[in-house]
């Protein structure tokens, strides 16, 4: 883990996705953080030590999902698959399926593996699963503010985690998607799905894929704006903690109330004609009974907790 000194930021932007308002200073204690996401290898060693059973890997429970289509209530995840032709970016279910038997341990479908990853981000894991590896491993998921201190990496206001140029010198700083989303994949960084955690360069703070290769889960529920008081600039929230849990998302037939969570950090699959989320100040709502094939975490462990 890594020690982040606590102190003030300007957390959010004014100048991007309207969830990101308002830009606004806040304080935080100081906290260790992973030096990278949560890996394959760690995520594993969870599994074998406690004999945990992901979401992804169970039977969804049918009172759960009322109204779903039985043969819909199996194990499985959301997968990521490239269209072979041009779509409307309004659709994505053009790209993204629900596959039976996908799961962390064969992230894109039954027939795949994880053999040869040991080092990447584990994937296919619910908010459930991640509390699940926190509290194992006697640590926390940040909150939203935690977590984008640490990505700014100690640059006040800069655009990305390593400055204002999103590739300085032609120089890919993250694994993020090169080309026409959803259907041209150019792997300029050289990576067209995840990356191992140190494939790229550590921010300020000597921390690791605080952006891009996968999002990553925050302790927060999400708001559509930033719960901030921006009427008292002489007043600056000290360890501020996100909206109230709320929310939902269409699942099959049914409209289910599904609180949601904050992700930080875009992913592989983040692209400029489509999700400019490959920045600090970046969020996205999660609901979190989802999984997917681009989605992490990290922990931390707070002033007065350290390993």
């Amino acid at each position: 883990m890594v020690w982040v000194p606590g102190g003030t930021f300007l957390m959010g932007s004014d100048q991007h996705y309207p969830e990101e308002g308002p830009a606004h200073r806040v304080e935080v204690d100081g906290f260790f953080v992973d030096r990278t996401p949560v890996t394959n290898r760690a995520f594993r060693k969870f599994v074998d030590v406690t004999g945990y059973i992901t979401v992804a890997e169970t039977k969804p429970a049918a009172k759960d999902y009322p109204g779903a289509l039985p043969h819909m209530l199996r194990p499985g995840s959301l997968v990521f698959t490239a269209p072979t032709r041009t779509v409307d970016l309004r659709s994505w279910g053009e790209w993204w399926s629900f596959k039976f038997g996908a799961c962390w341990r064969r992230p894109y479908g039954p027939r795949s593996s994880i053999r040869g990853l040991d080092e990447h981000p584990v994937v296919h894991v619910t908010y459930q699963d991640a509390e699940a590896y926190a509290t194992w491993a006697g640590k926390e998921l940040p909150s939203e503010a935690e977590w984008e201190f640490a990505a700014r990496g100690g640059l006040e206001g800069a655009e990305f985690a390593w400055g204002d140029e999103f590739t300085p010198g032609n120089r890919h700083m993250a694994n993020t998607w090169q080309g026409a989303f959803p259907n041209e994949n150019l792997a300029l960084d050289n990576f067209r799905r995840t990356s191992p955690v140190m494939a790229f360069p550590a921010n300020g703070h000597g921390v690791y894929d605080m952006i891009g290769n996968v999002w990553e889960w925050t302790a927060d529920w999400y708001a559509q704006r930033h719960v901030a008081d921006t009427s008292k600039p002489c007043c600056i929230p000290a360890n501020p903690r996100g909206g109230a849990e709320a929310g939902s998302h269409d699942s099959g037939e049914a409209h289910i109330k599904i609180p949601r969570k904050v992700l930080k950090g875009g992913s592989h699959l983040c692209a400029p004609n489509y999700c400019r989320r490959y920045r600090p100040a970046a969020r996205h709502p999660e609901p979190v009974d989802t999984s997917t094939n681009h989605v992490g975490f990290r922990c931390i462990i707070r002033k007065g907790n350290g390993p």
